[in-house]
């Protein structure tokens, strides 16, 4: 998967600090956004979600998988972007297991795709040390020594 993100350009190491998890989830889909994979519609989905279900998409501590539903209207096809946020943003005061630093933005044409990359991306993030390693990248050359590191 770390290869899929740079073999596509779907990497942001954000410089920007976000004020808050609102803006930092737009910046994680910056990407997407100029890709024409996902439109504001699906943006604007995510943020609604978030407001009225809590930050479900925060998945484990430091890491937040920005996604809406596969029906969106917004969505017009299949991607996963990685954005990397300057510092950890919370999404809710006083539960630090709920910060994110690393976002990694769902999007998905149907539901089968979408079961796919929840499914490759959570295979990924559970093996040993790789979420502090990219929680310390800085540089491009830093993603790509983890990339070479992990082979994935």
């Amino acid at each position: 998967m770390l290869g899929y993100f740079y073999e596509n350009d779907l990497i942001r190491l954000s410089e920007k600090v976000p004020e808050n998890w609102e803006e930092a989830v737009k910046i994680s889909c910056e990407n997407l956004l100029e890709k024409e994979i996902i439109n504001q519609t699906y943006i604007d989905e995510i943020i609604d979600c978030v407001k009225e279900f809590g930050p479900y998409i925060v998945i484990v501590p430091g890491v937040a998988m920005p996604h809406s539903s596969e029906k969106s209207e917004g969505v017009f096809g299949t991607a996963i972007s990685f954005t990397k946020m300057p510092k950890e943003i919370v999404f809710e005061e006083g539960n630090a297991e709920k910060n994110a630093s690393l976002f990694f933005t769902l999007a998905a044409k149907n539901s089968e795709e979408h079961v796919q990359n929840i499914s490759k991306l959570s295979e990924m993030l559970m093996v040993d040390g790789l979420i502090d390693d990219l929680s310390a990248i800085e540089t491009m050359s830093d993603y790509k020594d983890v990339m070479e590191k992990y082979q994935l």
